[in-house]
């Protein structure tokens, strides 16, 4: 991922500390913790040829990628359909690689629809879209709808009109990248108490270069975070920490769904931030989530 990415140089300039939890959040998570929350961990893709070796055994086919990468992770942040509608029998053979896995794919609205031209008259392209994803059935996991960085606020009825438009039988989560979205107080309650309304989720996402997308602000009792890396910078571990704390706080005060997806600029070194990550969250929240497994490690077992 690209977005928000900063010099190495510049890296020690950022203050990555996450902000105060609003006032919002209170009428949300206010509770006692859940039974057995969900707690899902994934990539934007799988794949990647970087993990030859790594995670995935040498000289296996891309072909053999997604097989490989149910086996480390419980979900996927599916950006490939972001870029073409999918068939519904292209979706299935996906799914067909997950079967007796809890394991879900959590795929981002086509561009067509959200990224060129306005958003009215796109109830075609969202039902082609819509109905090619069914097939993954119960391993399809959240939608997250994505609007363009120039999106403003100025378009706010129009986003929410679509918004309003889709299928109150499938959970989405909604991103925003438009400065003003945040800048404003009055307009980012608005957006957010929309989407409380709508049952829909605000996405967070956390990149050096942008600040102001990492909120906090949880419309419902479920957070969807994009977590942007540095290649193993030591940011990125104090980061994880930070991050590790925050979703402990939200799990014991009752958030039911946490959906945390691991970018890097430089993907090669996903797995190993993961591990970071698994191991702390299973440590201080109790969880027993898997991790990827390293070939070096797979060896030493056999």
């Amino acid at each position: 991922m690209e977005f928000g990415r900063v010099t190495v140089g510049e890296l020690d300039k950022v203050d990555f500390s996450l902000p105060a939890d609003p006032a919002f959040n209170h009428s949300v998570v206010k509770g006692k913790p859940v039974k057995n929350p969900k707690v899902y961990i994934g990539c934007a893709k799988w794949g990647r040829t970087e993990w030859i070796g790594k995670i995935y055994p040498p000289k296996r086919k891309e072909k053999d990628f997604l097989q490989l990468y149910v086996q480390h992770y419980n979900c996927i942040e599916l950006n490939a359909t972001h870029y073409k509608i999918y068939s519904s029998e292209s979706i299935q053979k996906w799914a067909d690689k997950a079967v007796g896995k809890e394991f879900l794919f959590c795929p981002k609205m086509y561009k067509g629809v959200t990224h060129f031209g306005s958003l009215k008259g796109k109830d075609l392209l969202t039902t082609e879209f819509l109905r090619g994803i069914q097939a993954f059935g119960k391993n399809l996991g959240p939608i997250f709808i994505q609007v363009s960085e120039s999106f403003s606020p100025n378009r706010k009825n129009e986003l929410f009109t679509y918004l309003r438009s889709l299928s109150k039988d499938l959970q989405f989560f909604v991103e925003v990248r438009h400065p003003e979205w945040f800048a404003n107080p009055v307009i980012a309650k608005e957006l957010f108490s929309t989407l409380q309304q709508l049952n829909m989720g605000a996405l967070i996402t956390d990149a050096g270069g942008r600040r102001d997308c990492a909120h906090m602000y949880l419309p419902v009792a479920k957070t969807f975070i994009r977590y942007v890396g540095n290649s193993l910078h030591a940011s990125d571990y104090t980061r994880i920490d930070e991050w590790v704390k925050r979703m402990k706080y939200w799990l014991d005060k009752g958030l039911s769904e946490v959906y945390f997806f691991m970018h890097m600029h430089n993907e090669a070194t996903s797995p190993e931030l993961t591990v970071y990550l698994v191991d702390k969250l299973n440590k201080e929240c109790g969880l027993n989530l898997q991790k990827p497994a390293f070939i070096s490690q797979q060896q030493n077992l056999s």
